[in-house]
């Protein structure tokens, strides 16, 4: 390397002007990020760019005076950047109150699309107003969404304070402390079944754009979703499909159809209904299916579960009400992956008894490119309405007696191997170890409920 090179000067070196655009051309085509040098120290508000790939590599005997000079130079850069104060709009802040004897942050003034899916209404002690009661219905937070959104700088916090700040001179609109982050987190973490690992959590998933909620209500005016139907059928439904599944036996014996998942039909009724379920049946040695209890002990000191579902996860293409949710897309354990061990069966078997029945996987119907733009053109070209044709009186009397106009194509039978990796129930645990989050699908399988398996 030159002399010239190893005393970095002030003076700068006269450039081309051709040479600098192709440089900024290829630059970019690199996907390389701009240069922490060419950020001011004075912003509005802070970006910080990708990382760049370094131009040399480390040797042993140690790097040049350039070398030096260049990593000091990006790196009082970075640090310049991350120090920058960070700058909120007052048009798009809120305002809260958090109140710790309650653990509920109370929203005096929201502002912004994040109280579309966070956030519920209480209703909390009546006020006297001209002689009249009145029952106040006030926006509250639970501590995960009020801590998310300090820490995001989409709203500022003020701790309940038992001081008289509305008598102090120029404290008249001041309803307590104000909090910091750092106090927000100290105040927040630990409340309300809280730990840091669940927030870390629910902060990457709304970071993400999911909907997260609680799983178990922390208050009874909490909204949560419509519980899983387990009623059992109705007599009616129970005898008609006695009746239908006679009928369709029947119908079997006289006109037997070619199913491949059954080939062996040969003597059904003379051979203990030889077919392939009896015969995969037939050749287990051991009780198959979630039915059968499991065989394990345990002991009666042994600490509860920590796998215990504690958020409701939805898609955001998931039509999502506030005071009315839905039943979750996903369910999610979180659990320390430093202080709890892997989940056993009797972990995953508790997990599942408390979860829904999946429906199975809709087949994917593959569509050509002409046969999407065909459909897209059907659709925006106007239809004209059918008309209403009345039908005679006997045919509505008796309309099993006349031929049914032709139906669409019927609906494609589910994918067994589809349904077979997907399973009938699903959770999804996520284990934060120091910060870093996984996250692992569990299901429960269906290959007792297929022929071929």
């Amino acid at each position: 390397m030159d002399d010239s090179l190893e005393k970095p000067t002030a003076a700068s070196q006269p450039t081309d002007p051709e040479e600098h655009t192709e440089d900024e051309q290829s630059s970019g085509e690199e996907d390389q990020g701009p240069d922490w040098t060419k950020i001011p120290y004075v912003v509005a508000r802070p970006v910080i760019p990708k990382r760049g790939e370094k131009e040399f590599e480390p040797i042993a005997a140690g790097g040049s005076g350039l070398q030096r000079h260049v990593l000091d130079r990006a790196r009082s850069a970075m640090l310049d950047a991350l120090a920058a104060p960070r700058t909120i709009s007052n048009k798009s802040i809120s305002y809260a109150v958090w109140h710790p004897e309650i653990a509920r942050g109370h929203v005096t003034l929201n502002r912004g699309i994040h109280f579309a899916t966070m956030g519920h209404s209480v209703a909390r002690a009546p006020s006297i107003q001209d002689g009249a009661t009145k029952i106040q219905k006030r926006l509250e937070l639970l501590p995960e969404e009020a801590l998310y959104l300090v820490e995001r700088g989409a709203m500022l916090c003020w701790k309940a304070s038992e001081l008289a700040l509305s008598e102090t001179p120029g404290l008249e609109d001041v309803e307590g402390v104000p909090m910091t982050v750092q106090q927000a987190f100290a105040e927040m973490v630990g409340t309300e079944d809280l730990t840091l690992e669940k927030y870390q959590v629910f902060a990457y998933l709304k970071r993400l754009g999911y909907v997260v909620t609680r799983t178990k209500p922390p208050s009874p005016d909490y909204p949560t979703p419509p519980p899983y139907s387990l009623r059992p059928p109705s007599i009616l439904t129970r005898l008609h499909s006695a009746l239908h599944s006679t009928m369709r036996r029947i119908l079997q014996a006289f006109y037997p159809r070619i199913d491949w998942w059954n080939p062996l039909r040969l003597g059904r009724w003379l051979h203990h209904n030889l077919d392939s379920r009896s015969v995969f049946r037939s050749l287990r040695f051991l009780p198959a299916g979630h039915h059968i209890p499991l065989r394990v002990q345990t002991s009666p000191k042994c600490a509860p579960s920590q796998y215990e579902i504690f958020y409701n996860l939805y898609k955001p293409s998931t039509p999502f009400k506030k005071t009315a949710p839905p039943a979750p897309d996903f369910s999610v354990v979180v659990v320390n992956a430093r202080t709890t061990p892997m989940p056993s069966l009797t972990d995953l078997a508790a997990l599942f008894d408390v979860l829904p029945e999946l429906p199975p996987p809709v087949p994917r119907k593959r569509v050509s490119f002409a046969q999407q733009k065909a459909m897209a053109m059907a659709a925006e070209s106007p239809v004209a309405p059918a008309p209403d044709v009345e039908q005679p009186l006997l045919q509505r009397l008796f309309p099993w007696a006349f031929a049914s106009p032709a139906k669409s194509t019927p609906p494609r039978n589910p994918n067994p191997f589809l349904a077979l990796k997907s399973g009938k129930k699903m959770v999804v645990i996520a284990a934060v170890d120091a910060g870093t989050i996984s996250f692992f699908r569990f299901g429960q399988g269906v290959f007792t409920e297929w022929p071929m398996a």
